[in-house]
């Protein structure tokens, strides 16, 4: 496997509960990402899907991190649930520029469809082509009526990633529309999402999917949304271990 194209990190980096596992107890806020590289050479950014960062933070992060790590963005609300797609032309602008500032550290844009979301083939259409081919672009999609050949085949028209997930209640679908897959590991709970840890036969078997898809050529994106006890802390190092 070519395992320097495959990144294994967490969905956020500051939580208080990672206190002692991931930074000091004692140590501040604003130094918890210094702590957070030491570890892992991703992350996915939570907190962009609540409040879309200013410019300068993109510029603060690029700074801090070091070279090789690699910043993906969630989408904001404002675009995938309070707008559904629509209107996307107004984020544009302000997305590009803010990713451009993270240059060489500037990951993937991810895009969570809320579950009241149903299929809309033209919104869609209209998204990835605002936001492809500047940029790499995955799609969660939360609503089953999703899940069609007609989407996987306007995402692969796109080079976009269908979201691999696994979570309570979520459809666990093994696809892959781009030249990169991107996987969220929710928890493994069946009854409450982001619950629970990954025991090491589940995190061989994703081991073993991952080994599928980069012996297709394939890089590989993975966040563990887990948070609570630090289990995404030992669940990604551990899968980084199997691999």
């Amino acid at each position: 496997m070519r395992l320097d194209k495959i990144r294994i990190g967490t969905s956020g980096w500051s939580y208080d509960h990672w206190k002692d596992i991931v930074y000091p107890w004692d140590s501040p806020d604003r130094d918890r990402l210094e702590w957070f590289v030491k570890r892992f050479d991703t992350v996915e950014v939570n907190s962009s899907y609540y409040n879309w960062p200013r410019a300068s933070t993109f510029e603060g992060w690029h700074s801090r991190v070091p070279d090789g790590f690699c910043m993906t963005m969630k989408a904001p609300r404002g675009l995938t649930h309070s707008g559904r797609l629509a209107n996307a032309e107004s984020w544009v602008e302000r997305i590009k520029d803010s990713m451009e500032k993270l240059g060489d550290k500037r990951g993937i844009l991810l895009a969570q469809l809320p579950p009241y979301m149903g299929i809309d083939i033209p919104a869609l259409d209209n998204f990835l082509k605002l936001f492809t081919p500047w940029q790499k672009i995955a799609v969660e999609f939360r609503n089953t009526s999703w899940n069609t050949e007609e989407v996987f085949g306007l995402l692969e028209r796109y080079s976009a990633a269908y979201c691999v997930m696994s979570g309570a209640r979520l459809p666990c679908l093994l696809k892959a529309t781009a030249d990169f897959v991107y996987i969220r590991l929710h928890g493994p709970d069946r009854n409450h999402m982001y619950g629970g840890s990954y025991s090491d036969e589940d995190l061989h078997w994703w081991a073993e999917r991952i080994e599928e898809w980069t012996c297709q050529g394939r890089d590989i994106f993975v966040y563990f949304n887990n948070d609570g006890h630090g289990n995404a802390v030992r669940n990604a190092e551990n899968l980084r271990s199997f691999l």
